[in-house]
């Protein structure tokens, strides 16, 4: 009886590694965004305790950014954006569920490869199909993954008072940069 037990263990052990060979992650993922303005103050934000999940196998990817992670230089601005308009308490967070087109991971080498990238980007509470550019390579027994897409406030329904629109762009540049193992 206990050799059963031992050896069913054992398998399904070795299940689990095999499973999870599958799978590449990161919990110190980089995200930065900027909605600045010529001539104005700078409007740009770093995240850098982002989760980020790849299969291999697949293509298919996810992350999630807390949006209380994100730092802004000026302290005011980083309240506001958490209180007035992402609304941080009530959104805690954004996701990216998607999948990465044509992913075959024996044909990424140690310089950076295009590949194109489609999923559903979800920010306070709302949901946008996006479509991207993304660029992997094989590094230090990892991928690294990175991209630079735009969005739009209004996609998003974040409010952004008249009176100081004119000091943030419409459109929020994202850059995000993963290294999963």
């Amino acid at each position: 009886m206990k050799r059963i037990i031992l050896v069913s263990a054992i398998l399904i052990l070795t299940g689990l590694r095999t499973f999870s060979q599958d799978k590449k992650i990161t919990k110190t993922g980089k995200i930065v965004f900027e909605a600045s303005v010529p001539s104005f103050e700078e409007v740009k934000a770093k995240n850098e305790s982002v989760t980020c999940v790849v299969n291999i196998k697949t293509g298919e990817i996810a992350s999630l950014a807390l949006m209380r992670g994100f730092r802004f230089k000026i302290a005011l601005m980083e309240e506001h954006f958490n209180e007035n308009y992402i609304e941080s308490d009530k959104y805690p967070k954004a996701t990216f569920n998607g999948k990465i087109m044509s992913f075959d991971w024996n044909s990424i080498g140690s310089t950076s490869k295009e590949f194109k990238m489609k999923g559903i980007l979800e920010v306070h509470g709302k949901s946008k199909e996006i479509t991207t550019s993304v660029f992997l390579k094989k590094v230090d027994g990892g991928l690294e993954i990175i991209s630079n897409f735009n969005v739009n406030f209004k996609d998003f329904d974040i409010d952004i008072p008249k009176v100081i629109s004119m000091k943030v762009a419409e459109t929020v540049n994202i850059k995000t940069n993963f290294l999963v193992k």
